[in-house]
Formats: structure tokens, C-alpha cells, sequence
């Protein structure tokens, strides 16, 4: 026998008279009063490791603490596109009672400003240590995109792996890059080891991964663990405590944002092009452009340059949205003038009000 198991035989021996002399007496009865059986100052010289678990009501199981699953810095170089659906109905909402996600969507998408920055090769990491429980690495990239939905029916994940973690929790990684994944079912995982990269499998028409936690086989949502039903507030965050901030919900974003050298369309935008495309002193057109993701219905936009003299040389105002938008692109830009362009700092300032208030704002310099 152990030592530690012979010193938790003791303690069994040592409270085994006090349990059966209470055994069957009412709530009521008195208590007896207890001092500490251990020599030692709690807190400092010794520590609760575990309480008892009283018949009937199952012990709270320890909770998971997650790192980022995505090499990137949210808010900069990836960006949450939609978090997990709590609303139980046909309905959806986020853990905010936000409108970022949508019906039946059961995991965090964690979405790359481009197609180009997903081509450069972005990894995906384990969140927590484990073991992988299945993969897949055989789903081609872009074929929803190309084919539709019965060309990814039966694999909406594409390629992806799941990994099992101690009490009964379990990560999933959605959409990796064809033949990218690193890891086989059997495999132990530390905490961050990368696994595969973002890629473009299963149902998605852009590049993300779809992140999904579970515990005891049901979904939960690593932002408000243990939410209570219909709260906007509350749960617990499963994220590790240094990369909580960077996490901080935002209801909107700016995902793209430059000066271009002629229109802009958003497969532009997505391939990387407009944004590799800068304006020179020879320049046939100046133009700025915005992607913003997580816009809602009653946002009004407003896109302004001004020249070096600070005159405005084009804008785009945009009348109040209809509906929510999971993405929008707004451009403005003018031609060269028959004397060419002025010398100088080019500004453009994006602005998006609502009931008056700006609301999400971005500042871009041009130099020529």
C-alpha cells in the first residue's frame, strides 16, 4: 500500500465512528463542533485540496484553462468572426446577447484578415494538453466555395482534429488546411504544440478556424462557462487569465482597411490584392477601402479622403443598414487630376455612427 493511500485508510479509520454515530438523525440535530486535525496554518502551511462530494449532488469538476488555438493576435491579425449560440430557439445570440453568431452554431470562429494570410501559412495550437481522440486530413480547401454544400455534406468540419482532456473535456479545431495536420489519434499533446494550420476545408467561405469545447460530451462556450439561461451576463471564462484582455468582446471590427489604386471588389479585398496595391505619385487613382465585420442593422457609414491641403478629394456615405451584416466593404476615391497629385500626406477616416454616436472609427495615411 502507498503512503498516501495508507494516510487516507487513517483518516477513513479515525471519522468512521463520528459518520455512523450521526447516520439517520434529522437535520436538527445538534452539530458537533470540530477543531483542526492537522498541525499547520491553512493557506500557508497547508492547503484544501479537495471537499467531500455530498451523495446525490455531484462534485463541481475542475475546469479547463485554454491558450489561444490560433498563432495570431486577436484584434490584429485574426479576429473573432462569430462566437458560440446560446439561445436555445430558432433564434440566436451570442454570450453578450450580441447578434455575433448565428442558429445552432456551436463554436468560436477565429477568423484571418485574408486568403494571402492564410496562404503565408497560419498555425492552429492545442489549447490544452491531451490526447488526440480523431483527425481528418484528406478534405480539399475551398470546396464549399466552389461546389456548394452536397460537396462537403458528411464533413462540414473538412479537416480538423479532436483532442481529449483530463475530466472529461474535449477540443475541437474546424477548417485546417489540406495535409497540414501534424497529429494522429493516439497522440499526447502538450499545450500549444501546433497541430495543423487554417485552411479553407468544410463548409466555410473563408478562412478561420471554428473552435469548439466540450465537456461531458456537451457544448459549452469558453468565454461564459456555466452561464445561466438567458443571462447577457456571467459564466465563467475557460480562456487563461493573461489572454482574457486580448479576448475582450468587440460587437464590431475593422478586418481590412488601405488605399488602393483603382475599384475595389471584395474577392479584392480577400485574395490580399487591394491591399498590396498601393497608390505612387503616378497612380491613375487614389482609393481607400474598409472591410468591417459585425455591423448591425441601423449603423450608418461615412468614408472621407482629404489632400494634402485638407480637401476633401472623394467621399462614400452610406445610408443606415437595413439588416445585420457579418461583413460589409465600403470604398471612395477620385481619379488624377490632369496636374497630378499634390505632394504630400493623403488621410482617410472611416466612421460608424449609430444613434449619433460614432461608434467604430479607423484613421489610414498615404504618404506620396
Amino acid at each position: 500500500m502507498s503512503r498516501r493511500m495508507g494516510c487516507a485508510g487513517f483518516l477513513y479509520r479515525a471519522f468512521a465512528a463520528l459518520a455512523l454515530a450521526v447516520a439517520g438523525f434529522p437535520a436538527h440535530a445538534q452539530s458537533i463542533q470540530l477543531a483542526l486535525p492537522v498541525a499547520c496554518e491553512p493557506g500557508r502551511t497547508c492547503y484544501i485540496q479537495n471537499y467531500t462530494a455530498v451523495a446525490g449532488f455531484p462534485a463541481h469538476a475542475q475546469s479547463i484553462q485554454l491558450a489561444l488555438p490560433v498563432a495570431c493576435e486577436p484584434g490584429r491579425t485574426c479576429y473573432i468572426q462569430n462566437y458560440t449560440d446560446l439561445d436555445p430557439s430558432r433564434s440566436a445570440r451570442d454570450y453578450k446577447c450580441g447578434t455575433l453568431t448565428y442558429d445552432d452554431h456551436n463554436g468560436t470562429d477565429f477568423r484571418l484578415p485574408s486568403l494571402a494570410v492564410q496562404k503565408a501559412g497560419v498555425d492552429v495550437r492545442a489549447a490544452a494538453g491531451g490526447r488526440i481522440l480523431r483527425t481528418r486530413n484528406d478534405a480539399a480547401d475551398g470546396a464549399f466555395t466552389k461546389s456548394g454544400h452536397e460537396a462537403v455534406r458528411e464533413a462540414e468540419c473538412g479537416n480538423g482534429v479532436v483532442i481529449e482532456h483530463p475530466e472529461q473535456w474535449e477540443t475541437q479545431y474546424c477548417h485546417l488546411a489540406a495535409g497540414s495536420v501534424l497529429v494522429k489519434p493516439g497522440d499526447k499533446v502538450d499545450l500549444g504544440q501546433p497541430i495543423g494550420r487554417v485552411g479553407l476545408s468544410g463548409l466555410t467561405e473563408y478562412p478561420h478556424l471554428h473552435f469548439t469545447v466540450r465537456h461531458n460530451g456537451a457544448v459549452v462556450d469558453p468565454f461564459a462557462y456555466g452561464v445561466r439561461p438567458e443571462s447577457c451576463e456571467g459564466g465563467q471564462s475557460l480562456w487563461l487569465a493573461a489572454l482574457r484582455p486580448k479576448l475582450e468582446y468587440q460587437e464590431r471590427a475593422i478586418l481590412n482597411a488601405g488605399f488602393t489604386t483603382g475599384p475595389v471588389t471584395m474577392e479584392l479585398i480577400e485574395d490580399g490584392s487591394a491591399e498590396s496595391q498601393k497608390p505612387s505619385a503616378g497612380s491613375m487613382a487614389i482609393v481607400a477601402f474598409v472591410r468591417a465585420i459585425g455591423l448591425k442593422a441601423g449603423d450608418a457609414q461615412w468614408l472621407v479622403i482629404k489632400d494634402p491641403l485638407d480637401s476633401v478629394i472623394a467621399e462614400n456615405r452610406s445610408p443606415p443598414l437595413q439588416a445585420n451584416k457579418a461583413q460589409f466593404m465600403l470604398f471612395a476615391g477620385k481619379k488624377r487630376p490632369p496636374g497630378g497629385w499634390e505632394r504630400g500626406s493623403y488621410k482617410a477616416t472611416y466612421v460608424v455612427e449609430r444613434d449619433g454616436q460614432i461608434v467604430l472609427r479607423k484613421d489610414l495615411e498615404l504618404m506620396l
